[in-house]
């Protein structure tokens, strides 16, 4: 695996890549690496793709209930878990290196779908995020971008975006791909956030999923699937929302469409933020 910490060096393994006629599959994470990521190394091999993932922990995403401090950082663990999966590159650059302060950068605007749940609740989140993968996308020039069904909200606002720039002759065409949540065997999807879980309060995190399934199975009506939803989740988890939207818009649906809808929730364990979610009634 080769080890990139500045933009000089990714270029020089993406140019010598792509004159080898490979095609780039991309996974941009912020570390602290867990089965879900490598679930996403395994999907952009399977396609047979010269793989890169970047790791950056970007200060743009976090508001001011987020820690950025505290986020966990674990690069030489993070390197030997890459270099065990067989992946091509790795991207860890530092702040100037993503954000020169000479460079004027694109502001991707995210759109109505990040005014609500997250967005709401995260105020600049989605513009720092849309700003970094942006940017990323940019330097690695990728065929194939990977990112996990867990972070919905996300995963279509980097859709939209993509559409949106391709469509303007700002990017190559190139392909988001979405890969399952990972889940331990409990049910608990993975997110870096975990390992600051305590055991009693990784239990109560279980109920996050408890509760979607028991959504899932409680009928077609919003109200119905709500009220199933809340009565399975712990009273210890704090609830931020729990909602029940269209899978492309996030609009609020008052029955499941004929194509499914997306039960979305988030909740505080302690002091720990988490979110999940399930198609139903698909």
């Amino acid at each position: 695996m080769i080890l990139c910490h500045t933009v000089k060096e990714l270029a020089q393994a993406v140019s010598q890549a792509k004159a080898e006629g490979n095609s780039i599959g991309f996974i941009p994470t912020m570390g602290a690496l867990h089965e879900g990521h490598l679930s996403l190394v395994r999907a952009a091999q399977a396609n047979q793709n010269f793989t890169i993932v970047s790791v950056f922990v970007n200060p743009l995403q976090f508001g001011e209930k987020d820690d950025f401090n505290s986020y966990p950082r674990t690069l030489g663990v993070d390197a030997r878990l890459l270099t065990d999966a067989g992946v091509d590159v790795l991207f860890a650059p530092n702040l100037a290196e993503v954000f020169p302060a000479d460079l004027d950068l694109a502001e991707p605007v995210p759109g109505s779908i990040a005014e609500k749940f997250e967005g709401e609740f995260r105020p600049g989140h989605f513009a720092g995020m849309l700003k970094v993968v942006s940017r990323l996308f940019d330097l690695v020039a990728p065929d194939y971008a990977y990112f996990g069904e867990k972070d919905a909200q996300q995963l279509a606002l980097v859709k939209q975006m993509v559409s949106e720039q391709i469509t303007a002759g700002r990017r190559e065409p190139m392909r988001v791909v979405s890969c399952p949540t990972i889940r331990d065997e409990h049910g608990l999807a993975l997110s870096s956030r975990n390992s600051r879980l305590s055991e009693a309060e990784i239990l109560i995190s279980r109920s996050l999923q408890q509760a979607l399934l028991a959504g899932a199975s409680a009928g077609k009506k919003r109200e119905q699937i709500l009220s199933a939803a809340k009565a399975q989740l712990s009273a210890e988890a704090r609830l931020e929302y729990l909602e029940l939207v269209d899978p492309q818009s996030f609009e609020v649906v008052e029955q499941l469409p004929a194509g499914g809808g997306l039960l979305i929730i988030a909740a505080w364990v302690g002091d720990v933020r988490l979110i999940d979610n399930l198609l139903i009634g698909g």
